[in-house]
């Protein structure tokens, strides 16, 4: 049964026109009035929906039964992974949402090819956003993944509130950020209350020295995958495979 990603809040006995993504998609689908499809907002669950109008535009449901399938990752982790070349980002963002990764922090550092801010920021951010949407309809997931706004290294690790107290540490994820540098060890750092990891990835030219002195400062282990060297994009799913299973 198609599964559609519907933004606007869902609930049991509703109906609704669904906005023009979503309609969009039931018309390249070629569906008809009476055709069942599944449809989830992102808020947990899925619904049975049912087509009962087609327009050139727009599409009308009636919403069925609501099932609390949930089939995400045993852990939270977030990726902050400096962006790489090409249309490796793309294929960053769909694998690691079929993983279960919970959140993407789109970074540039020094070394990094790829720069995007102001416009064209905001729309490759969209342009992700939408490929992380059709990840999940493909593969069952009924939680799309927050991406953010690309930033700077620098910036966002600046504004990282790392606190040893433990009054914080309920709430604060494992911070790990790979690297192939001493001390670097295949020992993951310790848990957190909060079952999160957010793992800092490196772009295709690595972290400068001064970039992975300041991401410790703010309170990541260095860690490291394997003896290999993987490119960015093999890392962010290796990790999130790697972290989205670890016992909270």
């Amino acid at each position: 049964m198609p599964r559609i990603y519907c933004p606007d809040p869902l609930s049991s006995g509703q109906s609704l026109t669904l906005p023009r993504e979503a309609s969009r998609h039931i018309q390249v689908l070629r569906l008809q009035p009476g055709s069942e499809i599944t449809l989830f907002d992102g808020r947990g669950g899925e619904y049975d929906a049912v087509i009962t109008a087609m327009g050139r535009q727009a599409v009308d449901v009636t919403i069925g039964r609501h099932h609390p399938a949930e089939r995400e990752a045993a852990a939270a982790v977030q990726l902050a992974v400096c962006m790489p070349a090409n249309e490796r980002m793309d294929w960053l963002v769909e694998k690691a949402t079929e993983l279960g990764v919970m959140h993407i922090t789109p970074l540039m550092g020094q070394r990094s090819v790829v720069r995007l801010i102001g416009e064209r920021a905001d729309k490759r951010r969209t342009h992700w956003e939408a490929i992380a949407v059709g990840a999940c309809e493909q593969c069952g997931r009924n939680r799309v993944p927050l991406i953010d706004t690309p930033l700077d290294l620098a910036h966002w690790l600046r504004g990282q509130q790392h606190t040893q107290g433990a009054d914080n540490e309920a709430s604060e994820p494992r911070r790990v950020i790979l690297s192939l540098a001493p001390p670097a060890s295949q020992e993951a750092a310790p848990a957190t209350p909060s079952g999160r990891t957010c793992v800092l990835i490196g772009p295709e030219g690595g972290f400068t020295p001064e970039e992975e002195q300041l991401a410790m400062t703010h309170g990541f282990s260095p860690y490291r995958l394997g003896s290999r060297v993987l490119r960015t994009e093999t890392a962010a799913i290796a990790a999130t495979h790697l972290f989205s299973q670890l016992n909270p």
